[in-house]
Formats: C-alpha cells, structure tokens, sequence
C-alpha cells in the first residue's frame, strides 16, 4: 500500500468536503475507488472541529489483529514500567545473530530503529521484560480493545488474541496526541518522536503500519495508523485493507 498517497488523497477528499456539524460522524461512500478493489476502511477524527469522517463503517468498528501497529503503546508501557529508557542510546538490544528474511532486522536495535523498522524480535523481548501482569495492567489502563494477552506474552499482539478495531485505534491515538492518556508526558513525546514520519513547516506526520493473517478468512490484513499535528489542529487516522495483496508494511 502506498500509505502516503493514499492518506494524502484520504486528507485531501475528506477536509474539501468537511461541512458537517460538529460532534458528528460523516460517512464518505465517495472513497471507495481509493481502495482499489481491496475491502477496507478509513476513519478520521478532526479534533479542532470534533468530527469523525469515516468510510465503511462496519468494519472501522471491527476488531482485528493489531499486528505491528501495536508497538506504538508497547513502547509506552515499556517507558512507563522502566525496561525502555527515553534514552535512546541505552534502549539498545543486541541481534542473537539468527538471520531473518527482513535484513533490517539483522542487526542490534534500538528502540527507534525497531520501530522504525518494525522488529519484531526487539519488542519480544521487551514483552518479557515488561511481563505478563504489567502488561495485562497497561492494556487495561488505556482499555486496548479486548485487553486479552493470553495468546502468548511474545505473540497475543501478532494475528493472534488482542483484537481492537480501526475506531478503537483512533480513539487511543488521540488520547495519545492529546496527552491524555495516563503516561508521563515524557514517554509520550519519545513515542511520537520514534513514529514521526516526516516534520517541517509546523506540520508533523506520524504513522505506524502494521500487516498479517486474519482468523476469519479475511486473507492478509494491512494496517496504517498515525495522526497529523499542526500549530492549529490535530488529526488522528487508521486505514484498514484486507484482501490476498494487502500490507501495511
């Protein structure tokens, strides 16, 4: 998936046609070609103008698999319980030496190239750090769609037991940009500088993607989530795709 154009033309269509009232959700049934044959949705939430946009509204409030999109709040609750340092340098995790087929994640990481590059062995052992009753507890404290770990402290993040639906996902990427969330403001601000994308301009773009097998025959699920932040406004997103083709990596 090309993310960027795709939230590009997203942003573009929804904010040209934003006449609704405030406190409303609007259904856009004019996006449709922009999944280009995939099943998919798109939902928005427009904080200066509290308005959520969204198209197929069905499945935005569908759980599924959070794949890699999770990473972005379990780098919290690793900073929260102290097994990550908002030190980048000292975040560092050594490579075990087994190769994988990603080469980027062949290589020792730190918090801010795991991200960057989607490392699933580095936030498997930050899982082992954190531990199951810490991690269950964090879940719990930000209420992560069904909270449910029991598919493995290494694994219940990866097409396994935690489900949480793309309206879900940007209800917490709000509390998130908004800093509400119950996190210290330090943490968050080393989250959102490790998802930042591109920045200039007063204009910062965040993001996450995320991609893996569905269990209810949906083939490969493709995730993209983030938010954009100017001096004036907030938008917080996730684009959801689904067919045998879809990544969101």
């Amino acid at each position: 998936m090309k993310k960027h154009i795709i939230i590009g033309t997203l942003f573009a269509l929804v904010l040209l046609a934003s006449v609704a009232r405030a406190s409303e959700i609007v259904e856009r049934t004019d996006l449709a070609d922009i999944f280009q044959g995939f099943d998919g949705t798109f939902i928005m939430y427009d904080e200066g103008a509290d308005r959520y946009t969204v198209f197929n509204k069905a499945l935005s409030e569908t759980r599924l698999p959070p794949c890699s999109t999770f990473k972005v709040f379990h780098a919290l609750i690793g900073l929260d319980s102290g097994v990550l340092d908002r030190d980048d340098a000292r975040t560092l995790m050594k490579w075990n030496g087994k190769p994988s087929s990603i080469a980027a994640w062949n290589h020792d990481q730190t918090l801010a190239s795991a991200m960057r590059h989607s490392v699933v062995w580095y936030f498997q052992r930050v899982a082992t750090g954190i531990g199951e009753e810490r991690m269950q507890r964090g879940l719990d404290r930000i209420g992560y769609g069904n909270r449910d770990i029991s598919g493995g402290l290494t694994r219940f993040w990866l097409q396994s037991s935690l489900k949480i639906s793309p309206r879900e996902q940007v209800g917490l990427l709000r509390a998130l940009f908004n800093g509400s969330l119950p996190f210290a403001a330090e943490d968050i601000a080393v989250v959102k500088r490790d998802i930042t994308l591109s920045s200039g301009n007063g204009v910062r773009f965040m993001g996450k993607t995320g991609s893996g097998s569905d269990d209810a025959d949906r083939g490969i699920i493709g995730w993209f989530v983030g938010g954009v932040e100017t001096p004036h406004n907030r938008w917080s997103f996730a684009v959801n795709i689904q067919g045998p083709d879809a990544s969101g990596v």
